[in-house]
């Protein structure tokens, strides 16, 4: 019999969780897991029970939103774990999951979870926090990040935003010098994304087309200072049609990025606070964690 820690953030599965946890757990207990639940108290809790515990166990399996696997997975990378990792999303957007296609209902998950083999994911950290698949500043990432949790979202939310801007010379800029593994850029932005996913806030991401989750390299984007309607217009276009080859644009895959301002500037990862920083440092750690996705093979076990 195999053991499982299973890390359930109570907030997010009061909803997703409510009907169905038994069947979920029941759905372990079939597959011969004995299953360790725990139920974090804290924004943090997942990071300190993985970093305590997560060597006791053959497999961890987290549910909650992308917070609580953001979170899981820097329990991860600060105890240098090598075990796979589950995932039962269970938040209002689940970027993430939708990106692996992992199910949105609970018990299809965990019916996954246990047909699945691990499949080495990237994960990126910014300064000293792990982030699983987004980094961002600027005036999108404030406005949704600071919105109900249904309102959460970046790119879908940002178009709406601009098309309602009557003035455009009161969006907050920020003077930077960005080093993106040696390419040095500097210029005014009010917009930095870097990030891992085909799907940021509900919506498809600007930098969907050719995300990988193994390749050592997440997709970014810069958006320049906006001077007139004209730039207005064109970014609107280039956010709900994913061009980025848009002149007030910069786009970009990256290993390491440096970004320094002149200004310290508020960043969110995987949809919480991430902090407040001038000089910045985000670096991808390559096939860092093992996560349980169904491949291929798997299918055709079945």
């Amino acid at each position: 019999m195999k053991s499982m820690l299973f890390i359930m953030n109570p907030r997010a599965g009061r909803t997703t969780l409510k009907d169905c946890l038994v069947d979920v757990l029941d759905v372990f207990c079939k597959n011969d897991y004995a299953v360790r639940t725990y139920l974090t108290q804290s924004p943090d809790d997942a990071e300190r029970i993985v970093c305590e515990e997560g060597n006791q166990y053959d497999v961890i399996v987290c549910a909650g939103g992308d917070g609580t696997l953001g979170n899981t997975i820097s329990g991860f990378m600060n105890a240098g774990l090598k075990k796979p990792l589950g995932y039962i999303p269970c938040g209002s957007t689940n970027d993430y999951a939708s990106s692996l296609e992992i199910p949105k209902k609970a018990v299809a998950a965990a019916e996954m979870l246990v047909k699945a083999s691990p499949f080495s994911v990237d994960i990126g950290s910014l300064n000293k926090r792990h982030f699983v698949y987004v980094a961002a500043f600027g005036v999108f990432s404030d406005t949704s990040y600071a919105t109900p949790q249904n309102m959460k979202n970046i790119f879908g939310h940002a178009a709406y935003v601009l098309q309602g801007i009557k003035s455009v010379v009161n969006i907050p800029t920020y003077h930077m010098t960005v080093d993106i593994d040696g390419r040095i850029v500097e210029d005014d932005f009010i917009f930095g994304m870097v990030s891992n996913s085909v799907s940021i806030g509900g919506f498809k991401s600007i930098m969907r087309k050719g995300v990988e989750f193994d390749d050592g390299l997440f997709e970014g984007v810069l958006i320049r200072k906006i001077s007139n309607p004209a730039d207005l217009t064109r970014i609107v276009n280039a956010l709900l049609t994913g061009d980025t080859n848009e002149k007030n644009m910069v786009s970009f895959r990256a290993k390491n990025v440096k970004l320094v301002s002149q200004d310290v500037i508020s960043w969110t990862v995987d949809g919480e606070f991430g902090g407040d920083y001038r000089e910045v440092e985000i670096h991808i750690h390559e096939k860092a964690v093992d996560l349980l996705v169904l491949q291929e093979e798997d299918t055709d076990k079945e």
